[in-house]
Order: C-alpha cells, then sequence, then structure tokens
C-alpha cells in the first residue's frame, strides 16, 4: 500500500478541540501536516485565528475555527452543526479540554466534579453523536481522546481530574465497542509529564503548596520519568497523527501512554 494514504490524512477533515495552545495545537499542527483540513475549537477568537493561520496549507485544505466555549453544549452543538453542513463529514475528532483545578479530593466541591463531567465527557458525546452520521456514511472514523496517566496510576493532587479522567475512558472503551463495526476507531492518549502552559500551573501550585521552588518541583517530576525529560506537545501529537491514520485502522478501544515510561503499569 502507497504510505502516504497509509499515514497521511489528504481528503480528511479533522476537528481539534482545544487547539489554541499545548497539545491541542500540536494535534492540529500535526493533522494539518499530513494533509487533512482542520477546523479548530477553542474559546478565544483571536487565538483560534492566529492558530488557523499557521496551520500548514497545501492544495485542497482549507482550515476553520469555531470560537466556542466547552462549558455551553447546546451553542457548541448549534456550531458544529452549522460546520459540519458547510464543510461535509468529519473524518477524525480530537477531544481536548483543559483539566479541573489542582487540589486533593477530599476538599474538592460537587460543582467541581459537575463542570469537569460536563466539560470533558458531556462535550464529547455531543461532539461525537454530531460527527457520527457522518463517519457512518464515510465509513472512516477517528476519535481521539487526550487525557491522562492518571487512568493507569490517579496522581496526587488531582482528585477531580483523577475521577473525570477515569469516566473518560469508560465512555471511551463503551463507545469503542458499538462503533467499531462502521470502521470507527475510538482511542485514549495518555500523556506523561509535558512541556505545556498547564503543567507549568500544575508545577507552580505545588512549589507554593510545598513551599518549596518550582525548580525543585520540576526535577523532583524530571526524576521519576526513565528518560529524564519532559515530553514536547509534539511527541504527544505523533502518537495523535498515527491514530488518525488508516495505518491505525485495527487499533481500537486501547489507552496509549505516551510518557517517557514514567507509568509502572502495562
Amino acid at each position: 500500500m502507497d504510505v502516504q494514504k497509509l499515514y497521511g490524512l489528504a481528503g480528511r477533515r479533522a476537528v481539534a478541540c482545544g487547539s489554541t495552545q499545548g497539545i491541542g495545537r500540536a494535534c492540529a499542527m500535526q493533522f494539518a501536516r499530513l494533509g487533512a483540513e482542520v477546523t479548530l475549537i477553542a474559546r478565544d477568537e483571536g487565538s483560534l485565528e492566529r492558530v488557523r493561520k499557521e496551520l500548514p496549507t497545501g492544495e485542497g485544505q482549507q482550515h476553520r475555527a469555531i470560537c466556542a466555549d466547552f462549558d455551553d453544549l447546546e451553542a457548541l452543538k448549534e456550531k458544529v452543526a452549522r460546520v459540519l453542513a458547510d464543510g461535509g463529514p468529519v473524518h477524525v475528532l480530537l477531544n481536548n479540554s483543559g483539566g479541573p483545578p489542582h487540589g486533593p479530593i477530599t476538599e474538592a466541591k460537587p460543582e467541581e466534579f459537575a463542570k469537569a463531567f460536563s466539560r470533558h465527557v458531556l462535550c464529547n458525546q455531543t461532539l461525537v453523536q454530531a460527527v457520527l452520521p457522518g463517519m457512518k456514511a464515510e465509513q472512516y472514523g477517528r476519535i481521539i481522546n487526550i487525557i491522562s496517566t492518571s487512568v493507569k496510576e490517579p496522581i496526587p493532587g488531582l482528585g477531580v481530574s483523577n475521577t473525570t479522567r477515569w469516566a473518560v475512558a469508560a465512555w471511551a472503551k463503551t463507545t469503542a465497542g458499538e462503533v467499531a463495526k462502521f470502521g470507527i476507531t475510538v482511542n485514549n492518549i495518555l500523556p506523561g509529564y509535558t512541556d505545556t502552559a498547564r503543567l507549568g500551573e500544575l508545577i507552580q501550585a505545588k512549589a507554593k503548596a510545598a513551599g518549596t521552588s518550582e525548580d525543585a518541583v520540576k526535577a523532583e517530576i524530571v526524576g521519576r520519568i526513565p528518560m529524564g525529560r519532559l515530553a514536547s506537545a509534539e511527541e504527544i501529537a505523533a502518537a495523535a497523527g498515527f491514530l488518525a491514520s488508516a495505518a491505525a485502522s485495527y487499533v481500537t478501544g486501547i489507552n496509549l501512554p505516551v510518557d517517557g515510561g514514567r507509568t509502572g503499569s502495562l
């Protein structure tokens, strides 16, 4: 088989959520480099337009952007429906949203869990229901969820996030079983410690709580990674690019850690 067809995304349309920074942005760039038309979704209109202009563009690629708040499900649903009506079926959906605040689970308020569940599980469900008819018609679909290694091992100090990520993983595994017969795969990427603004915020919060320096906290984190460094967002995006391709047609319902070997379980 032609390698470009096997690993490339030419002629495919992708939707990338949370794509103005960090891992989401890197995934959007990767999909565009592989030839897909990309629709970005985020809530900052200025950042969306900046990233849209930065996306690699080749023959037949027309990138779009949707300015939407993941806390408003009805508005999100309406805006995605308009893009689908205009641009055609979506072949790749990247579900990605910012994680809940840092803190112990015993101090978390019930509304924090509700907000996180809505922003992750309910948003994922809303978007999947929007794109499924097109994926079924095309007999090709790739649903990729960016979650966390906490699916394997809970991360101390991220109580609400740990709980929500497990919910996403269970939702994804269930969905994978229902849609596989249509040529649609559903997989989760579990990033390890990645050099993003989100990690910087967590390091800052942990340093403040412990009364130590951010450098000390970062050194402690890196010391637990066998590869001895943080991941780059582009390394996470490379895994997403593979899972989005035809080469991953028989890979579904899995949790894929991209963590430099840090997670202690298989």
